[in-house]
């Protein structure tokens, strides 16, 4: 019984990881500031994290919590350049 709950909450997790992709997919290119894309690029590689963690759950290789481990540390390296550049108009002081 719990394996089957689990399998039905693990899809359930990734479909809604897919619709919250698909919605920060949007603001990233409706975004009407620079600010709100850049939101929608940080919710974007926190989704796809996620998903991949969910992915490497149902399968259970590890390979899948490397990857998302990689796009989590990049996406933060990323997210506080862009910030900083909108801030003070250069990354590297």
């Amino acid at each position: 019984m719990s394996v089957l709950i689990l399998g039905w909450s693990l899809t359930l997790a990734q479909v809604l990881l897919g619709i919250a992709m698909g919605c920060a997919v949007l603001r990233l290119l409706r975004g009407p500031r620079a600010q709100d894309r850049i939101l929608g690029l940080d919710t974007l590689y926190v989704n796809s994290m996620l998903l991949l963690l969910t992915i490497g759950m149902r399968s259970g290789a590890t390979l899948y919590f490397e990857a998302a481990l990689v796009i989590g540390l990049l996406g933060f390296v990323g997210t506080v350049a862009l910030s900083k550049f909108l801030m003070r108009g250069e990354v590297i002081e």
